[in-house]
């Protein structure tokens, strides 16, 4: 009989120590030993979004866990998405749909935190009552005791379900053992309680060394280390947002293909360009460098929550001038979704969607024109690549905004006619579809663009995605004390 198992919670001593990855992890993990789980973040802060099956909006994060739990992505999964689009302000999406922007002091001091709650809580029961168990996350840190009282994500969600709940830290960045105690103790007696047990993640080195630390650990905290985690390389999950990107290479390699991301004060979805990292010849580099762009085979415009702001910002550093010459000189030149819109003639905003700019004149590479609307277009897509015929590929459309073809043809067709994007030739089009480059089929192509001969094996992006996920999940089992960690899961009562 399946044991009936408690929700289980993953929660921080501080931004970026590991949740997402972990619940991941421990998604795959359970999908493995028979179990149906779900993810759950009632507030995610990120520019990384996906589109659900039902054409709603989410963290890219919780498409990945549910990716990796073997289920469809649902808005449910975190009914609560902010979107930075300035330092300050960020725009809201509440169970997949937007509804405005806030400055973070009204977010967070004047909207009714009950309301959003309430909303959190009724997409878990709806999952809660489909899924078994319910493996949620928790943003930043659990111990920010400014905004305790506004807390809708981390230990008020952790009280309300009842989750084991297991306190990740990063040890690579030093002062674990203050980030550990100083986490827990903070807590009031109640939610204390509610931590089942501490998780080290991102540990270098040899592992017995920390033995000691260990056992210290769980005698000035009461609660037992399951698991030290060690760092690792070789696995690759998508990330949930751009702090990784300071990681990521930001040069031209010699004897590679290199190709140059455009890095945005606002770019969003990254992750776009995860299957041309795993290709060996190919040298992936995210940059704000002219001198980078000017050495690359080939040069992409990603996405942008501000297009107009991002796109003045091309023009005040050069950059702008820099890739219409790249264009001019037949240098592959690529844009998706907000970068598709730059690339064009012109861009409107006549309602202030993304500001006071009403226009601006775009790169002017690509002959279309875009006039921003207050409507979002979130929906998943199958479709046939330029003059192909068969609906083999597929890709994910985030934006507001309608942009009209003056020339140039279409780059992708869909199943009831219609299509998107606009291609020149095959070295410059623009996209309004995000993950067009998981594809084997488009990566190819542009990559003979650079070099004829191109013939490395493309991956099949979906089958490396499931091999990593087992990857993690083998990584974490043989790391964590995987019957203690059932032990504190587990209903006392099994089977009821």
């Amino acid at each position: 009989m399946e044991k009936k198992l408690k929700p289980l919670m993953f929660v921080g001593t501080g931004s970026d120590v590991g949740k997402s990855i972990i619940t991941a992890g421990f998604c795959r993990i359970l999908k493995q030993d028979g179990y149906r789980p779900a993810p759950f973040k009632a507030q995610n802060m990120s520019l990384n979004s996906y589109a659900t099956p039902e054409g709603l909006e989410i963290g890219r994060a919780q498409a990945v866990q549910a990716e990796a739990a073997g289920i469809a992505c649902r808005s449910e999964m975190n009914p609560v998405l902010l979107k930075p689009t300035g330092d300050q302000h960020s725009q809201v999406v509440l169970n997949g749909r937007p509804i405005g922007n806030q400055s973070a002091k009204t977010y967070f001091l004047e909207t009714d935190r009950d309301y959003l709650f309430n909303q959190a809580m009724k997409a878990w029961h709806y999952l809660n009552g489909k899924y078994h168990p319910m493996v949620m996350e928790g943003a930043g840190s659990i111990s920010e005791l400014n905004l305790r009282d506004k807390d809708i994500t981390n230990m008020r969600i952790a009280r309300e379900t009842g989750a084991a709940t297991f306190l990740v830290a990063d040890i690579d960045r030093g002062g674990v053992f203050a980030s550990v105690y100083g986490s827990v103790m903070l807590l009031p007696p109640e939610e204390r309680d509610l931590i089942a047990g501490i998780i080290i993640n991102k540990f270098r080195g040899d592992m017995s060394l920390f033995d000691e630390g260990r056992k210290i650990m769980e005698e000035i905290t009461g609660k037992p280390v399951v698991g030290v985690i060690p760092y690792f390389h070789n696995i690759r999950i998508e990330d949930e947002d751009a702090v990784p990107l300071a990681l990521k290479r930001h040069h031209p390699v010699q004897g590679k293909i290199n190709v140059a991301v455009v890095l945005f004060p606002r770019m969003a979805n990254f992750t776009d360009f995860s299957l041309l990292e795993q290709i060996s010849r190919v040298n992936l580099y995210f940059t704000h460098d002219i001198s980078a762009i000017r050495e690359a085979d080939m040069v992409i415009l990603p996405g942008s929550k501000n297009t107009i702001d991002d796109l003045l910002y091309l023009k005040s550093t050069g950059m702008a001038d820099e890739l219409v010459k790249a264009a001019q000189n037949g240098k592959p030149l690529y844009g998706i979704c907000g970068g598709y819109q730059m690339m064009g003639t012109e861009i409107h905003d006549p309602d202030g969607v993304e500001g006071k700019v009403r226009s601006v004149k775009g790169l002017e590479i690509l002959p279309v024109t875009t006039t921003l609307t207050g409507e979002k277009i979130t929906r998943q897509r199958r479709f046939a690549y330029r003059e192909g015929k068969a609906l083999t590929n597929s890709g994910y459309e985030i934006h507001m905004g309608e942009t009209v073809l003056s020339g140039g043809k279409p780059v992708a067709w869909f199943e009831d006619g219609t299509h998107d994007g606009c291609l020149l030739n095959e070295h410059c089009w623009g996209s309004y579809l995000h993950g067009i480059f998981d594809n084997r089929e488009v990566v190819e192509q542009i990559l003979k663009t650079v070099s004829p001969g191109f013939s490395e094996p493309i991956p099949d992006y979906l089958a490396f995605k499931e091999e990593q996920y087992d990857k993690l999940a083998t990584h974490i089992r043989e790391h964590v004390d995987m019957d203690q960690f059932y032990r504190l899961i587990t209903h006392e009562n099994q089977g009821q």
